[in-house]
């Protein structure tokens, strides 16, 4: 059985993007760069992993969850198939149609979506973003994977959108890097 998990940057007081949807105040430069680059090489969008000449299997992650908020930050860059190396599933109650053959456009029972493509064989599903469907999908996040950069936003779009019940965590792996970056993994304990 396949694992939602939450892959995601955030800041320290955890927002993963201004309100406007800006996040260009993330780290781009760093050691954790190319630690990332190794070990998540499937969620770099197509067009960094052309720039980047990315060619790595996918390692962990065979199927991509979006927001249309999150999905349209591409497409205002022109880029309609950000993520042809996996199956990708947009969510929007709004859209009529997808705007990409490539992207399954998805306006059923986002939970019941979701359990349904955990039963099928194949790697881990990621949540790529953003908050309102991290918390739609909450009930069905198995872990979450913070990039934590080290920044207070004070304000933006928060990891969750809404309020979502107390959960404990188990803290999977740890690695804090010397810029002050840090990726956390996280088993969620519902």
């Amino acid at each position: 059985m396949s694992k939602l998990k939450y892959f995601v940057a955030c800041t320290v007081d955890r927002f993963i993007a201004r309100k406007d949807g800006s996040f260009d105040f993330f780290l781009t430069e760093g050691e954790q760069v190319a630690d990332l680059l190794t070990n998540f090489p499937e969620t770099i969008p197509v067009h960094f992993r052309d720039q980047l000449g990315i060619t790595a299997e996918n390692q962990h992650f065979d199927s991509v969850l979006m927001g249309r908020k999150t999905y349209e930050v591409g497409v205002k860059e022109g880029i309609t198939n950000p993520y042809p190396q996996m199956r990708q599933y947009l969510f929007s109650r709004s859209l009529k149609e997808s705007p990409d053959p490539a992207v399954e456009l998805v306006s059923s029972d986002p939970v019941a979506f979701v359990r349904e493509l955990k039963q099928r064989p194949g790697k881990d599903i990621w949540l790529c973003g953003g908050g309102d469907l991290a918390s739609v999908l909450f009930p069905a996040i198995d872990e979450m994977i913070l990039k934590v950069h080290p920044f207070l936003l004070g304000s933006g779009i928060p990891l969750f959108s809404s309020a979502i019940h107390l959960t404990s965590l188990e803290l999977l792996e740890s690695k804090v890097y010397n810029n002050g970056f840090m990726l956390l993994h996280y088993r969620l304990k519902h």
